[in-house]
């Protein structure tokens, strides 16, 4: 029986991965650089040491990439502020039903806890949750399941108890090796036969997790 659900963030929740794609562009453009949709692709779901290798490969070693993810960040967090937080189709239906029904929840992220707490804030989403933790408050990022096993032990329910919503290769493999079933709502890269194979269900939006859960 299904007590808990646990939320990834960024391209799960909050359609988050195009504004960051268009920012990128926008801050490599005064550098003379041009980012694809193709490369930004091989990003998503990768720790931050894998996101740095694959800048360094393309751009060269003296690519300055901490300056550049924090400009991203910079121009990301203007956007959310004065557009607002673009919310992914279905998300509220889903929350408003796991709250009413004793559903306990989580957000399990990369990100780190001031992002977290700002975006859900400012998508007006936190009093959905029970809790959550955060790319700065694990030793191993996704790939490695040591975010969804914390997950688990802070809601205090066992791995076989407990549902991951995932958009990408790195969270579906995180869930699948920590034993915990996983559901792929897909966002800007729909996951290859490999990862797709240790889903539960790959569905089109979140509101459609509700007949998963019965």
């Amino acid at each position: 029986m299904i007590k808990a659900v646990i939320f990834d963030m960024d391209g799960l929740m909050i359609d988050s991965e195009r504004v960051t794609f268009e920012c990128y562009q926008e801050i490599l453009k005064p550098m003379n650089l041009t980012m694809d949709e193709t490369f930004y692709k091989t990003l998503l779901g990768k720790p931050i040491k894998g996101i740095y290798e694959r800048f360094y490969s393309t751009y060269g070693q003296d690519f300055p990439i901490e300056s550049v993810i924090k400009d991203v960040h910079a121009l990301m967090a203007k956007r959310f502020e004065t557009e607002g937080v673009p919310v992914k189709k279905g998300l509220l239906v889903l929350l408003n039903y796991l709250k009413e029904n004793g559903y306990k929840t989580i957000v399990a992220t990369s990100s780190n806890r001031d992002r977290v707490d700002t975006i859900l804030a400012q998508a007006h989403i936190t009093q959905y949750f029970d809790d959550s933790i955060c790319g700065d408050e694990v030793t191993h990022g996704k790939p490695h399941p040591e975010v969804f096993l914390k997950s688990c032990e802070k809601l205090g329910v066992k791995t076989d108890e407990a549902i991951v919503l995932e958009d990408s290769e790195a969270g579906i493999q995180a869930a699948s090796s920590a034993g915990i079933k996983v559901i792929c709502i897909p966002d800007m890269k729909y996951p290859t036969e490999e990862y797709a194979n240790k889903t539960y269900k790959i569905l089109d939006s979140l509101d459609e997790v509700i007949n998963e859960l019965n």
